[in-house]
């Protein structure tokens, strides 16, 4: 049975799918004491294509773009189950770091990184609410619209 975490997640129609595998030379996770760092996830949709492409600003709008980042932040989730098995068990989201693909004078990227900083705390309640670095890049993987990576405690 899902635990309290995913029925939440549940409520909002929401259910974590196999996580994206990594596309280079490195690992979606790392384990180091009661903290969990999870990769970079791009906005890919359960049907592993990207729920947004191109640059905010230029094209796609902070909408859309809080849309990736949502679908980044259920990637994240999906990583932290794949992880430790429960999302029960995280203690507390303490980091997120946004990567928004941007034209040259788009300014809104928090805007943007909303849609995963409340798919957090709609999660998580209070141990959801994390510090947060959002990054205008002029690239991201595959032409992605957002990428979210994520430190998370561990009980």
């Amino acid at each position: 049975m899902a635990g309290t975490v995913e029925q939440k997640l549940a409520s909002q129609g929401i259910t974590l799918h196999e996580p994206p595998n990594p596309v280079a030379n490195y690992v979606p996770f790392v384990r180091s004491g009661n903290l969990l760092f999870v990769s970079g996830q791009v906005c890919l949709g359960a049907d592993g294509k990207l729920i947004s492409k191109g640059k905010l600003g230029a094209g796609v709008t902070i909408e859309q773009g809080a849309a990736a980042a949502r679908g980044c932040a259920i990637n994240l989730l999906a990583q932290v189950k794949a992880a430790i098995g429960d999302l029960d068990k995280v203690a507390r989201v303490v980091r997120l770091g946004g990567f928004v693909n941007s034209a040259p004078d788009f300014l809104d990227g928090p805007k943007v990184l909303n849609g995963a900083s409340d798919l957090m705390v709609a999660a998580f309640g209070d141990k959801g609410r994390h510090a947060r670095t959002t990054v205008g890049v002029s690239a991201l993987p595959a032409d992605a619209s957002v990428e979210v990576e994520g430190v998370f405690e561990i009980s």
